[in-house]
Order: structure tokens, then sequence, then C-alpha cells
């Protein structure tokens, strides 16, 4: 399955690895403590909040949240620079991640390296 990670539909992905776990109707109702019908719905929903998505991840032992982190490694307009003048970050309380592990660029070139078959070692010393 191709997820398309500009209009992501949680709700589908969900549906999806539950699909594919075999997981029980039951026990997901008695992990979420409700309904089947509401389980239902979870899974029409193109968006779920954030302690409901935790619990999925939990269940299912899949990392949903970095469907989302791949659309912003993707899709998210590159950092601003202001170059020449020095601006001193402010602190902040909250943990640092770099935002741009992989870029596009980067993600681009190994497929394009893949299709020409190109092999790892000429990938990697690239």
């Amino acid at each position: 399955m191709n997820i398309d990670l500009k209009n992501i539909n949680i709700g589908s992905l969900i549906k999806q690895k539950v699909l594919e776990t075999g997981i029980e109707t039951e026990r997901i109702c008695r992990f979420f403590k409700c309904t089947i019908k509401r389980i239902d719905q979870m899974f029409l929903q193109k968006q779920t909040d954030i302690a409901a998505l935790l619990k999925w991840c939990k269940l299912l032992e899949y990392d949903f949240f970095r469907v989302y982190f791949q659309h912003l490694l993707l899709y998210s307009p590159p950092a601003r620079h202001n170059y020449g003048t020095v601006i001193k970050e402010k602190e902040s309380q909250l943990p640092k991640f770099r935002k741009s592990i992989y870029t596009k660029e980067v993600i681009d070139f190994i497929f394009e390296s893949i299709e020409n078959k190109k092999i790892e070692e000429q990938i990697i010393s690239e």
C-alpha cells in the first residue's frame, strides 16, 4: 500500500494495520473502553487526537507518528536562515529535534540511484 504522505488519512491507515495484524475487534474495544461503532467511526476519521493515536501505536505496535514525521520532512518549508547576521536562539524547555535528517533531495537521489541500478557501495560513497 502506498501512503499519500501529502494527504494523510490516519483512520484508513489504522484500519489497514488492524486488518494486517488480524487483531480482534473485541480486544480493540476493551483496550479503548468503547463500542464497535466508535471503533468504526475512528476508521473513518481523517484525523485523530494524539492520545488516541498513541493508544493505536501501542496496541498495533506500529509508530503512526512516523507518517506525520515523513510528511514534515518532505513538505514543510526549509528553515529560514538569516545569512550575515548572528541571531542567538532562545533557549527552550522543549527537547530539540533535527528537522531534516534526510532532505527531499537526498531521498530523490537514493531512489534515482536505485532505479539506475547502482550498487549500495556506490550510493553510500556518493
